[in-house]
C-alpha cells in the first residue's frame, strides 16, 4: 500500500502561503478602519486552518 500524495497538501500551503502574503500586503495600505478589520477577520480565519506561526501578530 503506497503513501498518499503530497502533491495536494504542497498545493494547499502554496495558495496559502500566496494568498497571505496577498492579505497582508492589502492590510499594509489599507487606510480606512473598516477594511483593516475585514482583512485583519481574513487572516484570523486562515491562521484558524494553518499550522505553524500566527498570521497575525497579537496586540
Amino acid at each position: 500500500m503506497s503513501a498518499p500524495s503530497r502533491r495536494p497538501e504542497i498545493r494547499r500551503r502554496r495558495t496559502r502561503a500566496e494568498k497571505v502574503a496577498k492579505l497582508r500586503k492589502r492590510l499594509a495600505a489599507a487606510s480606512a478602519a473598516g477594511d483593516k478589520d475585514r482583512i485583519t477577520a481574513k487572516l484570523h480565519r486562515i491562521a484558524f486552518v494553518s499550522p505553524g506561526n500566527p498570521l497575525i501578530k497579537s496586540a
